[in-house]
């Protein structure tokens, strides 16, 4: 009697087969995982500002053209370039503009007033933490 162990190359072919459709389907949910959570580092980062803007504001009657007059404790975000405060006696707007790769999402602008999340940002709507 013959006593054969293993498997035989069609066995292993299913199971690659297996392996390789549950890698396409994990792979790119995977992937908008990581970007959203990048991509939530920009609201957190413009809401630490928003609040630093309003006590700017309530100590000083106008709110600021610099970040670094900002009574902020928030790292500046690692995932994403700042761009200019604009500011106004009433208003301010800031955008945070997404640097490097981004998982196939390009570059998309995320931006903030003084009344928070502005919807004509560009961050795509899968990916964007206030969508959902």
């Amino acid at each position: 009697m013959k006593n054969n162990r293993g498997f035989t190359l069609v066995e292993l072919a299913v199971v690659i087969v297996i392996i390789g459709v549950l890698a396409a389907f994990g792979v790119p949910r995977f992937r908008q995982a990581v970007e959203r959570s990048k991509a939530s580092e920009a609201y957190n980062y413009l809401s630490a500002v928003r609040s630093a803007q309003e006590r700017y504001a309530s100590r000083s009657g106008a709110y600021s053209n610099d970040p670094a007059l900002l009574d902020i404790s928030f790292p500046p975000p690692k995932y994403f370039s700042i761009g200019p405060v604009t500011p106004g006696e009433a208003n301010w707007s800031l955008s945070l503009f997404r640097t490097g790769s981004s998982a196939g999402y390009g570059k998309y602008v995320v931006r903030f007033t003084e009344t928070g999340y502005m919807t004509d940002s560009n961050i795509p709507v899968d990916i964007n933490p206030m969508a959902n």
